[in-house]
């Protein structure tokens, strides 16, 4: 069975940093490909940023320039860090994990149970 944990979110001001990481289990890791989704209060989950098994990444508009994603396959993690935070991304974040980058992008198959992240103005 797939675990996906996070950790890592809490509460800042606008302009810090932060970043989140997401310990995988239960699954062959360096053949999935992975990503960080968000939902805000009274919106959809959007895609974040996803990171493939080779190591290619994908950037919603509004985190370009200022999210990372990264992978540590001897760690079987993902990280995000998120530098130049605004209010506009507090949501809870989640990990997701598929072993088809379509999948992982549009509905993924394997979710983790979320962090919240506060970014005050």
């Amino acid at each position: 069975q797939v675990h996906l944990e996070e950790s890592g979110g809490g509460f800042l001001q606008a302009g810090g940093s932060l970043r989140l990481s997401c310990v995988a289990s239960g699954l062959y890791f360096t053949l999935n490909a992975l990503g960080w989704y968000r939902q805000a209060p009274g919106k959809q989950r959007e895609l974040v940023a996803a990171i493939s098994e080779d190591g290619d990444t994908n950037y919603s508009d509004s985190v370009k320039g200022r999210f990372t994603i990264s992978r540590d396959n001897t760690k079987n993690t993902i990280y995000l860090q998120m530098n130049s935070l605004k209010p506009e991304d507090t949501a809870v974040y989640y990990c997701a994990a598929d072993v088809y980058w379509d999948f992982l992008t549009t509905k993924p198959r394997s979710w983790g149970q979320g962090t919240q992240v506060t970014v005050s103005a």
